[in-house]
Order: C-alpha cells, then sequence, then structure tokens
C-alpha cells in the first residue's frame, strides 16, 4: 500500500529539508572558507583541523548542557512552538552574519553560536514527531524527513557551488562577496522551508506547570533522570547511540575537512558530498519502506556495521575516487541510520515527555560528537597524521553495537503502558488538521 504524508506531517519534513542545507554548509563548504582564513593553512593542515574539531566540540558542549533544559521546559503548555522559534531564528540569523566575517577567530565563534542553535532547534523539532503522527507511522515519517531534506537541500547547495566556482576557479567574485552570497542563500533557505511547519503546528501531548515554569521543568528533568534507572531498554539505547551517532556526526563533520588536510581537490570533495545527498534519498526512502515488514532495530544493526567498515576503509583514503567511493557509501547508511533511530527511539518514550526525554537524546547524540572531533583533534595534534584519529571512530562503532544489542533485549516493566496505541486511532497529524 502507497504511503501519503498528512498535512502536518508534510509541513514537519519541510523543516528536515530547510535546516538540512545547514548541515551540507558545515560538512563542506563553510570549513573550506575556515581554512582560507586561517594563516598558514595551507603550510599547516593539522593546525587547521585542530581550530575546526575543537570549535565543533565547544558547540556540542554547549547542545549538551542546554539541551536537556529546553526540550523539558518545551514539554510545558504552549512552550515548544516559542522555544523552536528562538532557536530557529538565532541559528538562521547566526548563519546569515557568517558570510561577513573575515577574521578565522569571529568566524569560529559565530559558528560556535549557530551551530548550537541550530542543535538546540533539532532538539525541539524531534520531540515534535510524537505530536505530528501516530506510532506506527513513525519509521517512515522519519525517513522521509532525513530523505526529503538531503534530496531537498541540493538546491540551495547548487546554488552555494556555483557561487563557490565562480569565486575559487573563475575569479568573477571575491572571497569576501562569496561568502556573503553562500551564507545569505542557506539562512533564506532554511528560513523559508520553516515556515510552514511554524505557522500550523501544535502541541498535542504536554504536561502542566505546576508553579514556576523554570522550575517545573528543572524539577522534570531530574524526574527523567531518575525514570531512566528502571527503563533499561531507553538508557541501553541513549548509551548505543552516544557511540554509534558519534562517529555518523564527526563523519558528516569533518569529511571535507580531512580530505582539504590530505590535499584533495576542494571542488572534487564538494561534489562528493552532493552525491552523498543524492544517494541518501532513495536510500532513506527505501529502507523506510523496509521498515514495514523488518523491525527497525535489525535496519539500526546493519547501518552500525556498514558504517564500522566505512571508517576503517577512510583511515587508507588518499585519492580523490576514493573519497567518492566513501561519499557513495556514506549515503548509503547515513539518513537511514538517523532515521531508525529518532524513530525507535520516540516509540519508546511517554509522548508526554517528549520534549524532556528527546533534550536527553541530544546529549547522547549530536552532544557525544565532541568525541569524536576531540579525539581526531587531539591526535592529530599528537601524531600529525589525520588517519590515525579517523581510525579511532571505528572502535565507536563496535561499543556502539554492543549496547544496541543489549538494549533490544532488555524489557520495562512499564514498557507496554505506553507502546500500546490503538489501530483505529487516526495520525496525530491527521486530528490536527481536522480540528
Amino acid at each position: 500500500m502507497k504511503f501519503k504524508l498528512t498535512p502536518i506531517e508534510k509541513k514537519w519534513v519541510w523543516y528536515d529539508v530547510g535546516n538540512s542545507a545547514f548541515t551540507l554548509l558545515v560538512s563542506t563548504l563553510m570549513s573550506i572558507f575556515f581554512y582560507e582564513l586561517v594563516p598558514g593553512a595551507e603550510a599547516d593542515g593539522s593546525r587547521y583541523v585542530s581550530y575546526w574539531s575543537y570549535a565543533t566540540s565547544i558547540s556540542t558542549i554547549i547542545v549538551a548542557v542546554l539541551g536537556p533544559t529546553l526540550g523539558t521546559l518545551s514539554d510545558l503548555r504552549g512552550a515548544r512552538k516559542k522555544i523552536f522559534s528562538v532557536a530557529l531564528f538565532v541559528g538562521a540569523a547566526g548563519c546569515a552574519v557568517l558570510g561577513f566575517m573575515q577574521h578565522w577567530m569571529w568566524f569560529l565563534v559565530l559558528f560556535v553560536l549557530a551551530k548550537s542553535a541550530y542543535s538546540l532547534s533539532l532538539v525541539v523539532y524531534d520531540s515534535m514527531l510524537c505530536d505530528v503522527t501516530s506510532r506506527e507511522r513513525m519509521d517512515e515519517v522519519s525517513s522521509r524527513g532525513y530523505a526529503w531534506g538531503y534530496i531537498g537541500s541540493c538546491l540551495p547547495f547548487i546554488v552555494t557551488i556555483v557561487i563557490y566556482v565562480l569565486y575559487s576557479m573563475l575569479g568573477v567574485l571575491s572571497m569576501r562577496v562569496s561568502m556573503i552570497l553562500v551564507f545569505l542563500v542557506t539562512a533564506v533557505w532554511w528560513v523559508g522551508c520553516s515556515i510552514p511547519l511554524w505557522k500550523s503546528y501544535r502541541q498535542e501531548h504536554f504536561v502542566e506547570a505546576c508553579g514556576h515554569p523554570v522550575k517545573t521543568g528543572l524539577k522534570n528533568l531530574g524526574g527523567v533522570f531518575k525514570e531512566l534507572g528502571r527503563k533499561k531498554k531507553i538508557l541501553f539505547f541513549l548509551l548505543a547511540f552516544f557511540f554509534f551517532i558519534d562517529g555518523v556526526y564527526t563523519i558528516i563533520d569533518m569529511a571535507t575537512a580531512y580530505g582539504t588536510s590530505l590535499g584533495l581537490n576542494t571542488v572534487s570533495l564538494v561534489l562528493a558530498l552532493l552525491v552523498t545527498q543524492i544517494v541518501a534519498f532513495p536510500a532513506a526512502i527505501l529502507l523506510g519502506m523496509l521498515s514495514r515488514k523488518v523491525k527497525p532495530q535489525y535496519l539500526i544493526i546493519a547501518c552500525i556495521v556498514a558504517y564500522f567498515f566505512i571508517t576503517v576503509y577512510a583511515i587508507f583514503l588518499d585519492r580523490e575516487y576514493e573519497f567518492w567511493i566513501l561519499a557513495v557509501c556514506v549515503g548509503l547508511f547515513q539518513g537511514t541510520i538517523q532515521a531508525m533511530s529518532r524513530s525507535y527511539y520516540a516509540k519508546i518514550i511517554p509522548r508526554e515527555k517528549a520534549g524532556e526525554y528527546f533534550g536527553i537524546y541530544d546529549i547522547f547524540g549530536k552532544g557525544a560528537a565532541f568525541m569524536g572531533t576531540l579525539l581526531i583533534g587531539i591526535v592529530t595534534d599528537v601524531t600529525g597524521n589525520q588517519s590515525i584519529g579517523v581510525g579511532a571512530l571505528s572502535v565507536m562503532f563496535l561499543i556502539g553495537l554492543a549496547f544496541f544489542i543489549v538494549a533490544v533485549r532488555s524489557k520495562d516493566p512499564e514498557e507496554e503502558a505506553f507502546v500500546q496505541l490503538s489501530p483505529a486511532s487516526p495520525p496525530a497529524g491527521e486530528r490536527a488538521e481536522k480540528e
């Protein structure tokens, strides 16, 4: 049977289309522009990789600290949309202003602000999945989000590539003008794709504030951490997610930086990562459809194993065609492991506490990415060899796989109480649209 998104599900997917443009910019042209701003980067590529790694680590630490608190506050009646709006517009404004930065230090400072706000918007956005759809539709809706995000972000990305080529290869534009245009295009696309969800979203599940909202939120957050002690499935999944998604996000954040430091052609690297986006679209759709017949946990395991071999392959990468092979392989599994992890987690948590739990999810997810980037930065500084740092990521996938298997086998006493949903109930998105 053909899977059709409801109107509110489509609008939720559109935010993935919008924010993915920023993600793609971070992993491609943004690090290339930074490379050109750092004095002496061409002579010492390891110095550039270290700076970029440390900035990315700082951003993820900020999100790890603020994510759970803002996620908890977003569970209060009427708060989710407000917090989402602030994070969205701070992130987009930071992206737009980045193009005007010509000193590498100020560029890094603004990058940390924009990336942190972007990640915090995703904490709230991911929790919205529990409001816009039903449990049995989560796998495919989540997959469609990542799939359309990958292919949709290609449009602004192609525009930014043209701008970059006009600067780097043809000399028609100056570096300053090309930077301004690239970052403005991305910011406008991000905000424009977000408007449908921003206008139509309604919070279906929430908790009432007892007293001051901030005090209530912090109290609820403390309660969630206590709950994890008895909810073994959620706890072990988060531990697994901490390790395997760390490797995924590190590869996304550091791919172009790594290739550039090896002396590979920057335009070729950017085009290879465009191929990653194109490959990720049908891969996420098809594997999302496969979740109807194959349990999502098996798909997650397959993706973890695939990423282990991808990381090992990256150790020996030193030619452009090898980077293209790597880009295709990453595209096959990148969207699926993210989408299946998000929907699997959404199905095992209480819906009314989605913001709180997704705030914690972000600690173990995007907040965990500082390990990989920090590891690459330190190992590269110590050894002067980027490949050794990349190779260390393979261990993260093995540890993540072990924890995930434990999570799948774990049973919580109250698990059935919040995963059961009447088949006759329409998707939350349909209820919202009808009302």
